[in-house]
């Protein structure tokens, strides 16, 4: 058995180590930062035992991780990593040199672990790999002739659209002409195959320089999908209730609290927005309705909130991008946002499609479906926006040279700002913050100078005069503002800006999401970022 490791992208790895050099018909491979240690080749996966026979992969955290090294270290054996991960390859290699079988040594090790994690274990000699999942998501790829694993689907879109989806608790192991999944208690378990409908195509760039330009450009087509999604079950669900809990996290998050906007305003139902991994500690215990938002669907944090929610007898209503995921299974409830394979780690089109779901679900509730018309001017509306993209290229360049930023805006703005100021920070790693506007005079104001951007929200509407008179307070301390708005008067008093249409209240955080995803993005781009693959983030937080 062979390994190639190193620190790096992968292109750049494998132009100096060549994988192709690997032979054979078994393999794993993995990328990841480091959880425990630094970065370094030592660190990286995969890791072995003292007999360098056994080979593991691993995401997600063991949280024993202390305990279990000092009993092998005292039983002799040396680690040469400061990972978490190479210790269960010696749990492994303890159990097989006592004379158990590979998948029994693989079970028993798994076993003493606490924590999160997936993993995938190889061993000299074995015809199989073996698989076990707590927590973060693991998915298996059925081929002809051959199988594979996957965090995700759309690695292995390329070789199969037969997926099945690893439950936690679940081990199963793969050999060249199947697989076999092992529940709770080591009893064989049935797990559905999933025929996805993403090809491997739509995972590809199409020509644009990333992966996050071409998915800001799909939200034009994929807002009809979103908007046609089937949402009768959701609907149903949350009708009569007189309060929601929304659970999510990140951009999810801010679609939420979107959500609670419309329940408030149309319906008068209350409706509380909590992170993920702070519901533990505010839940009452007496939520009875609760729609859980994630992309991927397996986001830790919110799939631990709604395991707790379940448990005092809460329905849940799921709304992701990805069927058969953990949340897809734990839902009472789903809907799927529709926006097809998202490859860069930032959301873009899974966040405007997640809000005109959310809108829809709003609208259907309240009884106003006729308002759909409007919505359904959102798919010719986000594309006039991006034919104007080079305006906002224009405007990042000026902005490139400021390293503190403030997103402003009030009501349905608000969610708007928050994600602005978030796609700043993901992938150029500024200083972004956001702020109702109205809460600048209590505290913001004091670091407004020369040298700091505001962007400010400005629709036209109900709160127009008191945003502008908000912009006129950053002028004063001499502040840059940029400004996007529909309103000739807030255009004005910008430095720099960008005109919106005027659209109904409902399309707001849609379309403002739009230009300010491209100055994210060609801010990032300018500054010789990767906005595909900002530091330090992954696509699916799998881990709490």
């Amino acid at each position: 058995m062979r390994s190639i490791k190193d620190i790096g992208r992968i292109d750049d790895i494998h132009k100096q180590r060549n994988f192709l050099q690997l032979e054979g018909t078994l393999g794993i491979g993995h990328t990841r930062w480091a959880t425990h240690g630094g970065v370094t080749a030592k660190n990286a996966h995969p890791h072995t035992d003292c007999s360098m026979k056994i080979f593991v992969i691993h995401n997600g955290v063991i949280e024993n991780f202390d305990s279990l090294k000092s009993e092998l270290a005292k039983k002799g054996h040396k680690f040469t990593s400061e990972t978490d991960t190479e210790l269960v390859a010696h749990l492994i290699e303890e159990e097989w040199k006592a004379g158990k079988d590979f998948g029994k040594a693989f079970a028993l090790a798994i076993g003493k672990l606490s924590g999160s994690w997936s993993l995938l274990a190889m061993a000299e000699g074995e015809k199989a790999i073996h698989l076990s999942r707590n927590g973060p998501p693991l998915v298996i790829g059925i081929g002809k002739g051959e199988m594979f694993c996957a965090s995700d689907v759309p690695a292995l879109l390329e070789y199969t659209k037969k997926a099945v989806y690893i439950e936690d608790g679940d081990r199963a192991e793969l050999t060249r002409g199947g697989w076999k999944v092992f529940g709770k208690g080591g009893k064989n378990a049935k797990r559905k195959v999933h025929v996805i409908t993403w090809s491997a195509s739509m995972a590809e760039k199409d020509g644009y320089p990333h992966f996050m330009l071409k998915e800001i450009f799909e939200s034009q087509t994929k807002i009809r999908e979103a908007l046609s999604a089937d949402v009768k079950g959701a609907v149903s669900l949350l009708r009569g209730e007189k309060r929601a809990t929304v659970i999510a996290c990140g951009t999810s998050y801010y679609a939420g609290l979107v959500f609670k906007a419309l329940l408030q305003g149309k319906l008068r139902m209350n409706c509380d927005v909590i992170y993920g991994s702070e519901f533990p500690y505010l839940r009452t215990g007496k939520e009875r309705a609760v729609v859980a938002i994630s992309q991927s669907g397996e986001t830790a944090d919110t799939l631990s909130a709604v395991r707790l929610a379940k448990k005092s007898g809460a329905k849940i209503v799921a709304i992701t991008n990805a069927v058969g995921s953990s949340l897809y299974r734990e839902a009472d409830k789903k809907v799927i946002i529709g926006a097809g394979p998202e490859i860069a780690v930032v959301a873009t089109k899974s966040y405007t499609c997640t809000l005109a779901v959310l809108a829809k679900i709003a609208l259907l509730i309240a009884g106003e479906g006729k308002k759909m018309t409007e919505l359904a001017l959102l798919s010719d509306e986000i594309e006039k926006l991006l034919s104007r993209a080079s305006e906002i290229e224009k405007i990042a360049s000026e902005l490139s040279k400021y390293r503190d930023f403030f997103f402003i805006g009030r009501s349905l703005s608000y969610p708007s700002a928050l994600e602005g100021a978030l796609k700043l920070k993901e992938i150029t790693y500024l200083h972004a913050e956001a702020y109702p506007a109205g809460e600048l005079k209590h505290g913001p104001l004091s670091l407004l100078e020369k040298g700091v951007a505001v962007i400010s929200l400005a629709p036209s509407g109900e709160t127009f005069a008191k945003t502008l008179s908000n912009m006129q307070e950053c002028r004063a301390r001499n502040a840059t503002l940029v400004v996007l708005s529909d309103k000739e008067e807030a255009i004005s008093k910008a430095t720099y800006s960008f005109r919106m249409p005027k659209m109904d209240p409902l399309a707001i955080p849609i379309l403002y999401a739009i230009p300010l995803q491209l100055l994210a993005y060609y801010m990032a781009v300018g500054m010789k970022k990767d906005p595909d693959k900002p530091r330090n983030l992954a696509k699916s937080v799998t881990v709490e």
